[in-house]
Order: C-alpha cells, then structure tokens, then sequence
C-alpha cells in the first residue's frame, strides 16, 4: 500500500487534529512521581515512534516499498481466495499468523480514538499513526463489502497454532469464515461499526471521499448488527473460541457501535437509539474492565463527554457510569489490584492491555473533565483530572521500566526489554537472511531455544510479569511474553499525551 497523504493533505490533517486535541491544563498535566523504581526521565516520544513502528512488524499482505520494519516481507497474497474475496491485507493479531476480525475491529476503534484525541500531539509521527489506521481500514472494507456478510477470519486457528512457521511460508489452509443474517454476529459487527465510524472521523479532512466511504459502510454494517442479533461466537465456536469468543455478549457492541455513530454524524438517529436502548444494552451493569472483549466502559466514557462538554442532559448518566469505572480502578479501591511495584493487574495472560486501555481511558476522561471544568466523584471524595493523569502516567512509566526489575516490557524501548517473545516472525530467521522456506514443524527447533529472537518487532508490548512483577522472557510463555495489536493501540494515545511535554 503506497502512502496516500500528500504534503498539503497532512497539513489539513495536522491542523484539524490540533483543533479536536483540546482540553488540556498545563498546572495539573505534570503530576510529580514518587516512586521507588523510578528511572530517569523517559523519552515518550521515542516510545510513541516505537509504539506506532509495532504495526508494520504485524502487516499482512503485500509490503510497501516505504516499509521501516524491513525484515517482514510479504505473506498472506491469496488470503479470501477459499471462498473467492479479497481479502488480502491487514494485521495479524498476535504472535501467530491468524487474522481474526474481533481484535482486529477493536485496534482500529482504539488506533483511531487515539488521533482523534491526541493527534494533534503526535507531530511527526502523525502520518505514521494515519498509515496504521488505514492499512486496518481497507482490510475493514474488503470485509464488508458484500451486503449482509461480514467476513470475519482467515485462517484455522488449530492449524496455524500447531506450526512454528514465518507468515511470509505460510502453508496451514487460510480458512474463511464469516457472519450473515443466517448466522449472525452482532459483536463483531458492531466493533467494526465502530472501528470505521472513528476512522471516519480521523480522515474527515484528510482525505473526505474516504472518510464518507467509511461512515456509509459503518451505519450499513451497524443495522446489520442490529437487525441481525446474536453472538458471533454462536455460529463460529469451533473457530474463535478460545481464542476470540464474545465472551461479554453483543450488547456493548451494540452501544459502542452507536455511541461511535453519534459522534461520526451528530444526528439524532443514534442518540435517540442509544436513549430508547440504553439500559437493554447494558448501560448501568457494573464493569471495571475495558477490552476487546467488553466496551461497556469505553462507550460510558465516550457518551459522558456528550453530557459534560455538548450539555447533552438525556446522557448525565453516563458520566456517573464513567465515574463508577474511574472509582472502581483507583488504587486503594476493593475492586482493584495492584502488583507490589505498582501495576494494575486485572488478569494473569495478557495484562497489559488492561493497562493500556485503563491508562488511555484516564487520561481521555480526564481531558473531558477538564474541559467541562469538572470532576470524577467517588463517593464523598473528589478525584480530580490531575489525578487521573498522574496514575496513567505511573502506568505507563511501569511498562516503560520503572519497575523492579527495571524491564521496559517495549520491545526496543530502553536497555532491558524481552528478548524471546512470543512470536513467529521475530523469533525466526528473516527471509532475507534465511530465504529457504521453513516448514511448518520446523521452527520449533528455535521456539524451544534460550537464544533472543533474531528480529527485533520493535515498539511491541507483550503481556507483561505476574501478579508478583516477576517475568521470566520466556518465549513459551505466551500469556506474558506475546504482543498483541490491541495493547499497543491505546498505548499510542496515551503516549502521544505524555510526550507532548
């Protein structure tokens, strides 16, 4: 994919981003950090060129000539041909040489609301950031291109995981399954709406034509959603569970896609549906956790800067709803835990996406509030916008190094970070330097060594130590040592905010 923004079209963009990017208080964006563990002053803006770097190491399909993470080649060329699509492109979600759709849609929605608020931070890495967002969008768009149909996933998972194998030798089958109105996918389908509503947003100036083709097909693909209702993972057990199944339902799908459409069009079809469905879709049940599985908490934040700074009175309820979550992850709360060093943990695999969306979801709260001249309200306590930023901010100095054992868990980023991830392509030898294929079982000869991967994927964020900060970088270790797109998409905001300074 060629880049396709021009000098006087990233100016627009700049410009715009600038203008949306508002709310900021330059006395409390500076909280002071007193942590034991604590290393020099980071570099966030190196982290964020990092961050951003990480998904052209994740790239299916045909590589551009302008390619920065240069030991990936091209892979997956015929993807979509078992059921004669196209459906060549976008990002592979993990460690293996899968494309599942669900985390896929749910990096896009994050990548793109990270612009949106934070994009006018970005400078020079901005175009880098709308690159990202577009290679999932196109993908995004060949999925949806057939009425009623959404192509979902291409491959078997059961295969691709029992190989060891370079996506550039891909030879497991490249299964395609999909939802249509026989057998639906709300969930999915309303991520997708959602992905392509935000990136609407980030390429309205850019790049009009395009951004008006994303908002059609996300309120085609979100009436499918909700026409069509049931969980994808229903119809398609076998091939995304364990590994992506609608494990929260579909109905936060189904308010985070509307949520998303509201701010996209700002007409009333979408408030009006999120009045009259509010509550059926789960609204008011109590969630602290936000990720690609349940965007509850994403859409109660969305919707509560409607009430605080558009004055939407009908959605004050929602900003109580984002306050329960604000209140619900403080340290101290009983519904929070901590690691001895300082980490949120949420769960034992994969915790830092936990961190990172929780860390982009304080600092976007705590813009909104500041922009409303407001605050969060736990009980008969204040918590302020300067608060929520200093615990984003010691977040996401933990993931950068400022921990016990004094590990950047960024691949790339500092002396110390994870040599032996979880992950095909890095962990094996270039096609470049190794140009004979490498079969399937192959591989596994250098997953079961003590040698650090050959390729660098820099900028990626693995799951990170346990409950007790411990990490062994052991590339068996999948629930801790494999990077995964949708940590790193709300990273990307989160970093462009603390780089600003």
């Amino acid at each position: 994919m060629a880049l396709y923004l021009y000098s006087s079209r990233l100016i627009i963009c700049l410009s715009f981003l600038l203008l949306i990017t508002n709310g900021f208080s330059s006395s409390s964006s500076r909280p002071s950090i007193h942590h034991r563990h604590h290393l020099d002053n980071h570099n966030y803006k190196d982290a964020l060129s990092k961050s951003i770097l990480f998904f052209e190491g994740q790239r299916s399909g045909k590589i551009p000539p302008n390619q920065r993470m240069t030991w990936r080649s091209n892979s997956g060329l015929s993807d979509g041909s078992a059921l004669n699509v196209d459906l060549v492109g976008g990002y592979y979600d993990a460690g293996d040489n899968m494309k599942f759709g669900f985390p896929m849609a749910f990096t896009t929605t994050m990548l793109s609301w990270s612009l949106i608020e934070f994009g006018g931070l970005m400078k020079s890495e901005l175009p880098n950031a709308k690159v990202a967002v577009r290679w999932a969008t196109d993908f995004l768009l060949k999925a949806t291109s057939h009425p009623d149909t959404i192509y979902v996933q291409v491959g078997d998972p059961n295969l691709d995981h029992a190989c060891w194998e370079r996506p550039e030798d891909m030879d497991t089958p490249r299964s395609v399954f999909k939802v249509d109105k026989n057998n639906p996918g709300s969930d999915i389908a309303g991520e997708i709406a959602a992905a392509l509503a935000a990136a609407s947003i980030v390429f309205r100036r850019c790049d009009p034509s395009y951004s008006n083709l994303l908002l059609q097909r996300a309120i085609t693909v979100f009436t499918f959603a909700d026409k069509y209702r049931g969980p994808y993972s229903a119809g398609l057990a076998p091939e995304v569970c364990p590994f992506y199944c609608s494990y929260s339902g579909y109905q936060d799908e189904l308010l985070w896609g509307a949520a998303w459409l509201h701010k996209a069009t700002n007409k009333p079809t979408y408030l009006n549906y999120i009045k009259a469905n509010g509550q059926i879709l789960g609204a008011d049940e109590f969630d602290n956790m936000f990720s690609w599985d349940n965007k509850h908490v994403g859409a109660r934040i969305l919707l509560s800067k409607e009430f605080l700074i558009q004055k939407v009175k009908s959605l004050e309820e929602y900003k109580e709803h984002a306050d329960s979550f604000i209140c619900s992850v403080l340290p101290g709360a009983s519904s929070s835990q901590y690691t001895p060093g300082g980490l949120l943990f949420k769960m034992g695999e994969s915790n830092m996406q936990y961190v990172t969306s929780t860390s982009f979801l304080l600092l976007t709260y705590a813009k909104y509030l500041t922009s409303a001249r407001s605050v969060a309200y736990c009980g008969g306590s204040v918590v302020t916008p300067g608060r929520l930023r200093s615990i984003a901010k010691k977040q996401v100095d933990y993931l950068l190094g400022d921990n016990p054992l004094k590990m950047s868990y960024m691949v790339g980023y500092g002396l110390k970070y994870p040599r032996r991830i979880h992950h095909r392509g890095s962990s094996l030898p270039s096609v470049a330097v190794h140009p004979t294929r490498i079969q399937c079982h192959d591989g596994f000869s250098m997953f079961t060594t003590q040698s650090p991967n050959p390729n660098d994927l820099v900028g990626a964020v693995v799951g990170g130590p346990d409950q007790n900060d411990q990490f062994p970088d052991e590339r068996s270790d999948y629930g801790r040592s494999e990077p995964a797109t949708y940590i790193n998409a709300p990273l990307v905001g989160a970093l462009a905010y603390l780089a600003r300074s």
